[in-house]
């Protein structure tokens, strides 16, 4: 008998484990995938590794932070900050077609910008963050509101409003159109307030010491355990019955699978509606050179690029992909000290939004010729907003909305779950709760303070 059985060895669910470790639980987190790690995870080709999911982690604070998630999350899981070894961005970039702002992990240079592209609306951008400040994160009737309409309040100036919507909505928004007013707040906060760093090794430092901390405080972890059923009797998960037949027993589940996913385990319940199921989905390409990318000219650590004044956020209406937005991430330009971490090898990745129909619909020959077909459109999208790197390519990989499925085992390879969040991680059941995506926080110091929440609201109480 388990204290508390944790479906999904991602971010969340590793982080909770260690956090009901800590106490003395009993607990077994349970990976239907080869490898830990969800979206956040790596691997190895041609003898190079290559990083899924990860551009930046977002909520940096510098060593020696008492305040904001970052700090919070090494307390709890008593960690010192050296575990992580975050390198900050150099600087990104919103690039729309005339305009340019430039951000850093200091609001100051964003403000700047703002006030350079756009001088007669600083004043309504100072409003905006005076707004986001007072945000509560635990108010679920707030958190509902449309984002654009409190835009629209408060900025005068749509272009701004479209610009300032682009980074927040590509890094974890997973309705279409509009963002939630609470996800837009709790995404601003992390990107421009408190800003975007890279471990020095990539993902799999931060993974490593996870699972390092999670078995060493007597937590099991057990791969190629996929989750069959949750049986459940009078509102109550009784077992877990894993693909193979085998039953667990635990005095609670907490489940970072998704809403809808954890939903349908149910032994009680009907197949959740479909048409509730996140949508956006995307590809990514990368490409490897033979140079560092700032010796071409390109400096950013990451542009968020839209090719109208109009930012378009939706699943593609006719193709694969839709080209007329995307992300440009270049994990070279991280502020490595003293080269510690840094790449031997120059490295661009570009994030395209997908159709995880279309995609799932191809037999192997076409997905094939389909990934090399639209690595060249995305690449080529991109460069009209970074400096030309085609010439300089030597190797190069695309995964695409299948690949998340298979890594995630989110409906549709749905990057941020479904669009309706459950801030309180509660289900049905009077013992199964959620975390991760569809709790709310995404990201990867989000996924961890979403374990860390809800494991501490649900888990330790008793």
């Amino acid at each position: 008998m388990y204290d508390t059985i944790i479906i999904g060895a991602g971010m969340s669910g590793l982080a909770a484990g260690i956090r009901l470790a800590h106490y003395d639980q009993k607990v077994c987190i349970l990976e239907k995938h080869y490898t830990i790690g969800g979206l956040n995870s790596f691997y190895r080709m041609n003898g190079r590794d290559y990083d899924v999911g990860l551009h930046a982690v977002t909520n940096f604070t510098a060593k020696g932070a008492k305040k904001g998630p970052l700090a919070r999350i090494l307390r709890q899981l008593r960690f010192k900050w050296e575990d992580f070894a975050l390198a900050p961005q150099k600087g990104s970039r919103i690039a729309f077609p005339d305009h340019n702002l430039r951000f850093d992990n200091d609001l100051e240079l964003l403000r700047d910008e703002v006030r350079r592209e756009f001088p007669a609306h600083v004043d309504e951008f100072d409003r905006l963050v005076a707004k986001i400040s007072d945000y509560d994160d635990l108010d679920q009737s707030s958190f509902e509101l449309s984002g654009r309409q409190i835009l629209n309040e408060t900025i005068s100036e749509p272009l701004l409003i479209e610009m300032i919507l682009c980074p927040l909505m590509w890094y974890g928004n997973a309705a279409e159109h509009d963002m939630a007013w609470g996800q837009f707040c709790i995404m601003f906060r992390s990107i421009f307030l408190e800003g975007f760093a890279r471990p020095y090794k990539g993902v799999r430092l931060i993974l490593k010491n996870l699972v390092k901390r999670f078995r060493s405080l007597g937590g099991e972890l057990k791969l190629r355990s996929g989750v069959k059923t949750i049986h459940v009797d009078q509102r109550h998960a009784v077992n877990v019955e894993l693909d193979d037949g085998t039953q667990l027993q635990g005095k609670r589940v907490l489940s970072s699978a998704g809403r809808l996913e954890t939903l349908r385990l149910c032994s009680d319940t009907s197949a959740p509606d479909p048409r509730t199921a996140g949508q956006l989905t995307f590809i990514e390409s990368i490409s490897v050179l033979d140079r560092q990318p700032e010796s071409l000219g390109n400096d950013d650590t990451i542009v968020f690029y839209n090719d109208s004044e109009k930012f378009h956020w939706e699943k593609p209406a006719e193709d694969l992909c839709d080209l007329r937005t995307g992300v440009i991430c270049s994990p070279n330009n991280y502020v490595y000290p003293d080269d510690q971490g840094k790449l031997p090898e120059g490295v661009v990745r570009i994030t395209t939004i997908a159709d995880f129909d279309r995609w799932n619909g191809l037999n192997e020959q076409e997905y094939q010729l389909a990934k090399l077909r639209w690595y060249d459109r995305s690449v080529a999208a991109s460069v009209q907003f970074t400096p030309d790197f085609r010439s300089y390519v030597i190797d190069t990989d695309v995964f695409t909305p299948t690949t998340i499925k298979r890594f995630t085992w989110h409906d549709n390879g749905a990057v941020y779950g479904a669009p309706d969040k459950v801030l309180d991680g509660t289900t049905h059941l009077n013992n199964v709760f959620l975390c991760g995506t569809d709790q709310g926080f995404v990201g990867i110091i989000g996924a961890m303070m979403s374990g860390i929440s809800m494991a501490n609201a649900h888990c330790l109480r008793d």
